[in-house]
């Protein structure tokens, strides 16, 4: 896999690179995936939309290498223009020949002409990779223009004086999958409507129990119990409205990680660990009046961890606005 911007001298090398990465199984991930792939084979886009941390990139990098051809990321950016998508003038080529028919006589002649590079969609389009443009909304509306004959025509359109031609057909072979977050988040642009319209939108919102457990016991190395224990606990925080960013199953994955390596266990009665779950969900807690951190709240934190990661764990109760409330 390939993440773009590379350096130019690395380019080759990586693009030959192919991830491996253990696919984790659970039915609403096989359903997710079982989607998506359909769409793709059917010759469209596959768009995930959804908040940080909800495990969009990984399913769409989990979904690109399923297509077994190689992947191209490109990570959405405030400074992108078209060229930074399809590529540039990159410095200048200068040829010399020297003629020395007769000896007493030296010709020389100089020629410069600019040496074009591609960038990311320029070699996934020729090239029939699969991209994945993580984020891709986080770039301005203006630089994805591209995409748009791209997505519809299968022709990618090029600068006149670029490689030569105006415009390439796009590789029959060639993929493309989306990802990014709500409008609302810092950073993000609104997405033209046309480029939406080409594309297939499946909404990220958050995994249930079983998937959740599964992936963080993948990211982690915790067991089952103990990334039982810490995702219950996330998600009851997440549901009790009580936080001005919601904890994501990014949280979960950084507690029982952090856990693991710091060989914390996963216990209310350890105070390692229950300070760092502080360190992770206090922040994100709502704020007394004035701005200033609520002790309520973190006293509310703390009887999370006690009834999620005590010695008598409860079973969590569905449907139920969580036990901070």
């Amino acid at each position: 896999m390939a993440i773009y911007p590379p350096s130019p001298d690395a380019l080759d090398s990586a693009l030959r690179l192919q991830p491996s990465a253990q696919h984790i199984r659970t039915p609403e991930l096989d359903a997710v995936r079982e989607r998506a792939m359909a769409y793709l084979h059917g010759g469209y886009p596959v768009h995930f939309r959804g908040p940080a941390g909800s495990g969009k990139t990984k399913l769409a990098l989990d979904l690109a290498q399923s297509l077994e051809r190689p992947v191209l990321l490109l990570v959405g950016d405030d400074s992108f223009d078209t060229r930074s998508l399809i590529g540039g003038e990159n410095g200048m080529r200068t040829k010399r020949v020297i003629d020395r028919y007769i000896t007493s006589v030296l010709k020389m002649e100089s020629e410069s002409a600019p040496v074009w590079l591609d960038r990311a969609l320029t070699i996934a389009c020729t090239e029939g990779y699969t991209l994945v443009y993580d984020e891709f909304n986080r770039a301005p509306a203006a630089a994805n223009n591209v995409l748009l004959t791209v997505l519809e025509e299968r022709i990618l359109v090029l600068p006149k004086a670029g490689r030569g031609e105006t415009a390439v057909r796009v590789h029959p072979e060639f993929r493309a999958i989306f990802t990014s977050n709500p409008e609302e988040h810092a950073g993000t642009h609104a997405a033209q409507d046309a480029l939406i319209d080409r594309m297939i939108t499946i909404e990220v919102d958050g995994f249930d129990r079983e998937t959740e457990i599964a992936i963080t016991m993948a990211r982690s190395g915790a067991s089952e119990r103990d990334a039982g224990r810490v995702v219950d606990m996330v998600r009851d925080f997440r549901r009790s409205r009580e936080w001005t960013q919601p904890p994501t199953l990014r949280a979960s994955i950084m507690i029982a990680r952090l856990a693991v390596r710091l060989e914390y266990r996963i216990a209310a009665d350890d105070p390692r660990f229950v300070q760092l779950c502080l360190d992770l969900l206090a922040s994100r807690t709502k704020p007394a009046p004035g701005g200033v951190p609520d002790p309520r709240q973190r006293q509310m934190l703390v009887r999370l961890i006690e009834h999620f990661c005590g010695d008598e764990q409860p079973l969590p109760i569905p449907g139920r606005r969580g036990l901070a409330a």
